[in-house]
């Protein structure tokens, strides 16, 4: 394994990230035990989750995910091998069930003490906003429609107090930002430059694989410049970026057949480019799964990568993506690609 260090910090993490939104609705509580025991065995000490998981959203599984882990915790006695990440939900249609108060101080303090419960544990060494509070363009959305209403810039002080005073009781090491805009994250760090006392957002976790480099647009500069580590997620494009979609293949119980509407990497230009990057990756004797991973975990901006699976062979091979270099011939290939089909799934 390949280890570096949360920017700003001294606590190191693995350069691959334990993914967990499928337990507890794809894979059941002894799967995530298991994947959890076979990571580690892997030298893998970086766990992600959040009180939303497992995905798709719904109430009668909330928070079922950090109690999976919780148990793990317990049974194993291992806390302290462990680099945890979790993340408050924030406003949305589909998270009406969780709380309508968004980022208020009571909700963090509250979405924080729920999750300390679930996971049984006394801290969590990473604390993430799930997505932004305000109306902007994320979750694939192209462009940016602006709420004349939404004064959202005023809020950034109030949340970044209370997470600091969180920190100062030892609930929570650090903090993050998730699925955030340029805007967004400059806001956040600016908010910590002027007034020293607030925590400093250390790390970004937002979309980023060879079917949507949003990232290398604007927030690669800010990752580099500021020191704000890039946190990649959906590496494989919920899966299609194995190929196993390709020639109108639908996989029993993969997740775009049990979930349709997640539909945001099989359009048809990413099922073309997908198709041209499976075929790259076989000219060079790599599977598509093993290209894919391997450019993310180079890129300089990416602190770590966020894997997931649902089964032990998946798992294995995104994991073994660590060992996997490119030659400056595949790259070129892969660049080659994005530009004739840049961004199809943003």
């Amino acid at each position: 394994m390949i280890y570096t260090k949360l920017p700003h910090t001294d606590i190191e993490v693995s350069k691959i990230c334990l993914g967990t939104m499928t337990w507890g609705n794809q894979n059941t509580e002894a799967d995530g035990h298991a994947q959890m025991d076979y990571a580690i065995d892997q030298g893998i000490n970086f766990f992600d989750t959040a009180e939303l998981y497992p995905i798709p959203a719904h109430p009668d599984r909330y928070g079922h995910t950090e109690m999976i882990i919780g148990n793990w915790f317990k049974k194993n006695k291992n806390r302290d091998q462990i680099v945890l990440a979790t993340k408050i939900a924030g406003n949305g249609d589909y998270t009406k069930f969780i709380r309508t108060t968004g980022f208020s101080r009571e909700a963090i303090i509250g979405a924080v003490e729920g999750s300390l419960e679930r996971l049984q544990t006394d801290y969590i060494d990473l604390y993430q906003l799930h997505w932004p509070e305000r109306s902007t363009n994320y979750f694939g959305q192209r462009d940016y429609q602006h709420d004349i209403r939404d004064h959202w810039e005023d809020n950034f002080h109030q949340v970044l107090e209370t997470l600091r005073d969180l920190i100062r009781e030892g609930k929570i090491r650090q903090v993050g930002i998730s699925n955030e805009t340029p805007w967004g994250a400059m806001r956040c760090l600016e908010e910590g430059k002027v007034h020293e006392s607030l925590p400093k957002m250390i790390t970004i976790q937002n979309p980023f694989n060879l079917l949507n480099r949003i990232f290398e647009i604007g927030l690669s500069e800010i990752a580099i410049r500021e020191q704000i580590g890039l946190l990649a997620y959906s590496p494989l494009g919920f899966g299609v970026l194995s190929g196993k979609y390709l020639g109108g293949k639908r996989p029993e119980k993969s997740r775009i057949v049990l979930f349709p509407a997640y539909n945001r990497y099989n359009r048809e230009t990413a099922v073309k480019a997908t198709q041209k990057y499976f075929d790259l990756a076989h000219e060079h004797g790599l599977s598509l799964t093993e290209m894919a991973l391997a450019f993310i975990n180079t890129r300089p901006f990416v602190t770590s990568t966020i894997i997931g699976a649902t089964t032990m062979d998946q798992l294995k091979e995104n994991i073994g993506s660590i060992d996997v270099q490119l030659s400056d011939e595949v790259i070129k290939g892969i660049n080659a690609i994005h530009n004739e089909i840049p961004n199809p799934s943003p």
